[in-house]
Parts: C-alpha cells; structure tokens; sequence
C-alpha cells in the first residue's frame, strides 16, 4: 500500500513530460495538399466532427504529409472516447486492452482512431506483472510495473496532454483538413525542418516507459535520415537492457517495421552504431560476425530494400527465413558431418533455430510455417529429375524459395549454375523442360555436388541421383 502510495506521488511528479505551447499553422503553407488525403481518412475526421468531437489527422502521416513522403497509413486523434466512436461507423472495432483504440474498416484499409490521452494521475497503479490490475472505472486506467513500463494507458485527457504523451516531436503534429491546419506542440515543425529526431519530455523515462521507443529511434532515423537529437542519443546506451522486458509478440511487430520501413540496411547500422541489435534475433550477432552469414544477410536486406523502392511488397516470411538461416545451414551441415540424412538434419536444425529465438521474438505460427518450407524446399531443388522438378515448380512457395535459391548463389552458398537451371525450367515451355530435364539426368550441376558428397561421406547404398546432393554448393 506504501509502495503504491509513492509510486503515485513519484508519477504525479516526475513521469508527466512538459505540456507545450500551441502553435498553429496553414497546410497548404506547408506544402501539405488535400488531394492526397485518402476518403477513408477525411470521412472518419468529418464523420466525428459533425458529431461535435474534435478530430485531427495525426503522427506519422502529418510527417511524411509535410516532408513530401507518401503516408503508409492515416491515424486519427479525437476526444472522443473509444465508445462514442464505435456507433458514428458501420464497420468499426473496438480493439486492445493495454490501449483501447477503434478500427474503422474500409474494405482493406483500416483508420486508427485513438482518444487523446492524458498524462499518469491518482490513478496509476504499479503492477507486479502483467497487467493483473483491472480499475473499477472502463476507460480511466494507466498502470506501470516496476520498471516504469507502461501497462495500461486508458486515461483520457486533452490535445496538449496526447502531444506531451507521444514520442518524437515530429510524431507530434496534428491536421485538420477541414480548416486546414497544423496543430505543433513541441516545435516538431522546427525539427522538421532540422531534420532531427527528439524524444518529446525527459528521454530516459520516456524510454522507461516504452523500450520499444529505443528500437523505434533507430527505425526512424534511417527511414527519415534524420539525426539524433544529443539529449534523445544520449540515455539509449544506459537504456538497453529494457529490451529485455518487452513482450516477446510486441517486440516482433516492431522488428517487422523496422525491416518493411525500405531502410532496413540503414536501420541495422544503426541498431549497431547504438548497440541494440545484440539480442533482438537470437544468433543474430552470431551471423553478422562470419564473413558468409553476413554477406548473405545484408544481401537480403539490400534486396528488401529494392524491393520497397520499387513499390512491390516485402514478405515477412521471406525476411525471417533469411535472417535465421546463417545458422540453420550452419547447423545443417553440422548434423549431416554428425552422420544425420539429409532431410532430417535440415528440420533438426530450423527446430533449434526456431526454438532459440522464440523466447525473444513470438513469430506468427502461419509465418513460421512458411519460413520452414522455404528451407525445406531448397534441398529439393537440387533434385532436378522429372520425378521432383513439376511438383516442386508447383509448390506455393516455389517463387520464395527460388528467389532464395538465387541469394544464395549470389553469396557463393549454392551453384549459379543450379538457379540459371530453374530460372530457365519456370520460363520454357514442355519440349524446354524436358531437354533441361535430360541435360540434368547427364550431369551438369548434380553430378559436381554429388561428387563433392562422395569425397566427405562414405559411398551409400541408395541411388545418389534419387537422394540429391548432402549439401547445396557449400
């Protein structure tokens, strides 16, 4: 009772950052233009201002808005509580417990709407745990454990007080495009315009707060190419070790943004620079410091890369099959040295993959699934006979794990001469295939890894072709 006496007082003191000035500023000024609002967005902000709520278009989109970017998403902020919300919408989700929020629906695309939320009051509750504590009024919750993270943040407030609760200034701006106007708290504006990234309040306790915000600084200044703000920079080395606190499922969405934001090679550096990559992905450290697992991981994310600046999506299968499998073909290779087939090895070593990094990353089950097939696929590509080549040209995951196959012949893991076969296999037409399939029936690529196995392992009683080679192009 004493303990949570303190921590009121302590909160009410010291966790609530500085309210800021309002500041307002035209659009169009700018060089925001309304045209590339989406409907969805202005229909939400219209719909809760006819109502008589306040709405703004807010954060990431404001940002990437005034910096000539092209928003991923449109969020909104309104004072409107989440069930106030709910029923303005014909298809509209009430959705979290750690921070109610509403999901307006349009076909695919989804607008988040959040309440504005005030800073930590009477009260807050610290919780040893996770979120076991449950306050007796709907909506008027925000507890902390004793690390300072917080739990719950369902207290409601006004736009100055959402402001102050954000992270970076410049996540802090508001639009309403009814009047045209920017909403700047805490002079996100100037550090727009400075290219700097600064944590809104004291940053040590913000990160407290939320150690995602340290991964998330990382993510924006290489996505913005923007710099750190010394007194936000400063604290993150102190600060690592809250990582370790996040929510294994939480921390896993973060890391797919952080590789989907098209600066995933930029954001790893800096991960670096900081010293917060070390235990993100478990044997992650390990890969980026053998010559191969790093040429082939930072290929990958080059490639992601291209991929995002060319408008085609990056998939989030793909990305985690590449980042573990430095040390599943490792692995592989040392379960069929240790005399373990083939096939067998390659699933021992993605359960023990698969297995260390869980208790950091909760990896979707549907996405874990697809990583193991495209590994599994791998060894059967080098099974060119008329007997595999079809069905494996028919898999669902032949085209990611082709293009696998083709990284890593790029990074000298597997022969260029086996990717030229299945890219020129997928393209021809019946009688092509068929001579490919004859040339490899010959010899070519087959017979030069089948000899590789012949000069490591003792010769087995199976047909050579019929098994495939140990290992493809080590």
């Amino acid at each position: 009772m004493i303990r949570k006496l303190i921590t009121r007082l302590f909160s009410s003191s010291k966790r609530a950052p500085a309210l800021g000035k309002r500041m307002e500023a035209s659009g169009r000024s700018l060089g925001i233009d309304p045209a590339r609002l989406p409907d969805s967005a202005l229909t939400v902000v219209r719909n809760l201002q006819q109502a008589g709520f306040e709405a703004y278009i807010v954060g990431g989109a404001v940002r990437d808005l005034l910096l000539g970017l092209k928003p991923k998403d449109f969020d909104v902020a309104t004072n409107a509580t989440p069930e106030q919300v709910k029923p303005l919408f014909r298809r509209a989700l009430l959705i979290g417990r750690r921070f109610r929020i509403v999901h307006v629906l349009f076909g695919r695309e989804v607008i988040e709407v959040s309440t504005f939320r005030a800073s930590p009051d009477a009260a807050a509750a610290t919780v040893d745990g996770d979120e076991r504590s449950r306050d007796k009024l709907a909506g008027r919750q925000h507890a902390v454990d004793p690390s300072g993270r917080v739990l719950r943040d369902n207290v409601w407030g006004s736009q100055d007080e959402d402001a102050a609760r954000r992270d970076f200034t410049v996540n802090a701006l508001y639009y309403d495009p009814t009047r045209d106007m920017v909403v700047d708290y805490h002079h996100g504006l100037r550090d727009l315009k400075a290219r700097t990234l600064r944590m809104i309040g004291e940053p040590a306790q913000r990160y407290r707060e939320d150690p995602v915000r340290l991964l998330r600084v990382a993510r924006f200044a290489a996505k913005l190419g923007f710099d750190i703000a010394p007194g936000t920079l400063h604290p993150i080395a102190s600060q690592c070790e809250l990582l370790r606190n996040v929510p294994a499922a939480r921390l896993f969405d973060e890391t797919i943004k952080l590789l989907q934001t098209g600066h995933a090679l930029a954001s790893l550096d800096n991960l670096r620079r900081l010293r917060l990559h070390s235990g993100l992905l478990p044997l992650l450290d390990l890969a980026l410091s053998q010559p191969r697992g790093e040429a082939f991981v930072l290929a990958a994310l080059g490639d992601t890369d291209a991929r995002i600046a060319s408008g085609k999506t990056a998939s989030p299968s793909f990305l985690f099959a590449c980042l573990l499998w430095p040390q599943v073909g490792q692995r592989w290779e040392e379960l069929q040295a240790e005399g373990v087939p083939q096939i067998a090895a390659l699933d021992q070593a993605a359960d023990e993959v698969l297995a260390a990094q869980s208790e950091r990353l909760a990896i979707q089950r549907r996405i874990a699934s697809d990583v193991r097939e495209i590994w599994g696929l791998q060894p059967r590509l080098a099974r060119r006979s008329a007997r595999y080549a079809q069905g494996v040209l028919e898999h669902p995951r032949f085209r990611a794990a082709f293009d696998f196959l083709l990284l890593r012949a790029r990074t000298g893991e597997a022969l260029a001469e086996l990717a030229e076969w299945w890219q020129a296999f997928q393209d021809g037409d019946e009688e092509q295939r068929s001579a490919l399939l004859e040339q490899a029936a010959r010899g070519g690529t087959g017979d030069a890894t089948r000899k590789r196995r012949r000069r490591r392992r003792k010769p087995a009683a199976a047909d050579d072709s019929a098994q495939g080679p140990a290992t493809d192009g080590d």
